[in-house]
This record gives structure tokens, sequence and C-alpha cells, in this order.
């Protein structure tokens, strides 16, 4: 069998990446019917882009299914720190995955789970005879890098990529992809809001794993350490074995997609009907 090349599109990566990109000049974008639509736009036009460069044979777009997730179950404050998305980008939710089912890709996403459980989860079931590139804007979803798995990190300005893989990884962040799970154990993460080890920054936690492996290396040789950072490991101990359980994405979560259904083929007239009924103008040049 043909080796495929599948692309996982982190979905509200990409949204919310779109929606601020165009929203800080104020620039929502509305139909004449004043829905909003920035978010939307901006997010075909990063999605179309990748499309060109990496042209995969099957595309399937993830997402989130709302903020109650097991990790919050697990932690209160988890992304506690996110407000609440504009109110003009809460009507694109659903606009961005009608969109998506005009091009017949498969929207997928799991109650009590995050769009990277799903795309951990998917990205190991397919690698294993195809070829996976995950899109995303998020450093999270390093971890999943693997024999058959690379990450293009969105840059800033439009078409711009940095790509992760197996062959280039350790040179590019000096430990391995699954090392990036007890690193941000030890080293927290402001974004998703969980503190990790306290008083322990990157660069301690970065020279920590390459000494020793692993979070459970580290406790092995627990005695070595200086006094000051067993002092802060030995603290906050409880929260240093939560913070990597929240930092792991799952690649065991019950959802799958048959390739088949995924496969790419658009139907142009159907996608340019769903253009013109949001008034996108240009778009349709670049399918």
């Amino acid at each position: 069998m043909d080796r495929q090349k599948v692309l996982l599109v982190d979905g509200m990566a990409l949204l919310f990446r779109g929606f601020f990109a165009t929203s800080f000049r104020g620039n929502f974008m509305k139909t004449s019917k004043g829905v909003p639509t920035n978010g939307v736009y901006q997010f075909m036009r990063y999605f179309l882009d990748a499309k060109e460069k990496f042209n995969p044979t099957h595309v399937i777009c993830c997402w989130d299914m709302g903020s109650k997730t097991f990790r919050t179950d697990l932690y209160d404050g988890y992304k506690a720190n996110r407000s609440e998305p504009p109110e003009e980008l809460i009507p694109q939710f659903d606009l961005i995955k009608e969109v998506v089912g005009a091009f017949n890709m498969p929207n997928i996403g799991l109650e009590n789970y995050e769009a990277d459980d799903c795309i951990g989860t998917l990205a190991s079931h397919y690698s294993v005879e195809h070829d996976v590139i995950i899109l995303t804007g998020d450093q999270d979803i390093l971890q999943l890098v693997d024999n058959g798995v690379s990450v293009a990190i969105m840059r800033k300005g439009q078409g711009n990529y940095e790509l992760f893989d197996q062959d280039n990884f350790y040179d590019k962040k000096g430990i391995s992809p699954r090392q990036i799970i007890d690193l941000k154990g030890l080293m927290g993460d402001s974004s998703d809001n969980y503190p990790g080890v306290k008083g322990i920054g990157e660069k301690t936690a970065l020279k920590l794993i390459q000494e020793y492996g692993s979070v459970d290396g580290i406790l092995t040789n627990i005695d070595k350490l200086a006094k000051g950072i067993q002092t802060k490991i030995n603290t906050d101990m409880e929260m240093l074995h939560l913070s990597r359980k929240l930092a792991e994405i799952k690649c065991d979560v019950p959802v799958s997609c048959t390739l088949d259904s995924a496969l790419w083929e658009i139907n142009k007239s159907q996608i340019e009907e769903k253009f013109n009924e949001l008034e996108f103008k240009n778009l349709d040049k670049l399918l």
C-alpha cells in the first residue's frame, strides 16, 4: 500500500490565530446580515496556503468540544486564566465547521477531551502506514513528533512554517519529543495555567532533563541536585506529577476516522456556494 500524506489540522489554533490576526485593527468582517466572519476567512487563507504547501492526500480537522475536559477535572485551575472568547468570535465556532464541511473534510472532536488528544490519537493510528503532518500554532503538540509524524508550526505572517520531524527535532530543541512532557511537568505552562515546580524555569528544567532524562530520572538522583532545587522539587512534588499528567497529550482516546472519509476531493461548486453565502471575495481563487 502506498504511503498517503495525512494533514491533521488543529482547528482551534487556526481559528483563534485568524481571528486575532484580523480583529486587532477592529476589522471583524461581517456579512450583510451582520454575522462576523473574520476568523473563518483568515482560517481559510491559512488552511489553503498549507494545503498548497504540503499537498496532502487526506485532510482532517480536529476541534475542542467545550472548556470542560478530564484535565479540568484533575486541576481546577487548568486554563482558568483564559477569558471568555470575544462575542464576535462565538458565532464563528459553528460557522467554521460548516465551511470545513463544505470541503467534505471530517470535523473531529470528543467531549471531555481536547483537540490535541484527538490529533494525538489519529496521528499514532495513521502513522503506522502513512505520513502525518500536524498543522498548528501550538508548541505543546511538538511532543507528538515521531516516526511518520511531523509538526508544522505556523510562524508570523502567512505561509511561514517551521517543520519539526524526527531528524531535526533534537538539533532544534536539545531534547526528544516525549521529553517535552517532563520538561513541562517541571516548568509548568503559563498559557494553560498550571505551575509545575515553583521557582524552576525553562533553563533549569531543560538542564535537568538533559542530564537525567526524565522526571523519574531526576527523582532517582535527587540527592545529587543542588540543595535549593531539591527543596523546590520536594515542596512541589504533588504539583510536579500533576503538571506532567496535564502536559501529556493522550494518544488513545475513543475517536476514529476512516481515511476514505478524509480523502481530499473537493466539490468546487459546493465550496463556492458556501463562500458566496458568507460573501467571501477572492477566496475561491485559492482553491
